[in-house]
């Protein structure tokens, strides 16, 4: 029985951490930032918001990260309570 006990401790432990994703304001994130806290999104997509934010300004709601080619509305509901859209301004 205590066999058993620690091998359940030690899978535990050893088992991989789960990274949560995290609130992200896609209008000042850099690249980096939103890949890392957006499910879903890798670098290239995360690249593509960024360069979508500077030729096109900010985004007013998560809804116009679907706007950005190879983000469909599934990512952007997947996201919606991480995306942030708040003034870059201020």
């Amino acid at each position: 029985m205590r066999l058993l006990t620690i091998a359940a401790v030690f899978a535990l432990l050893a088992a991989p951490t789960v990274a949560l994703a995290g609130p992200v304001n896609v209008n000042t994130a850099d690249a980096e930032t939103i890949s890392a806290e957006l499910k879903g999104v890798g670098l290239a997509k995360a690249k593509a918001i960024v360069e979508y934010r500077q030729k096109h300004g900010p985004f007013r709601s998560a809804d116009d990260l679907s706007l950005v080619k190879g983000i469909g509305e599934r990512t952007v509901e997947l996201n919606r309570s991480d995306i942030k859209v708040s003034d870059p301004k201020k």
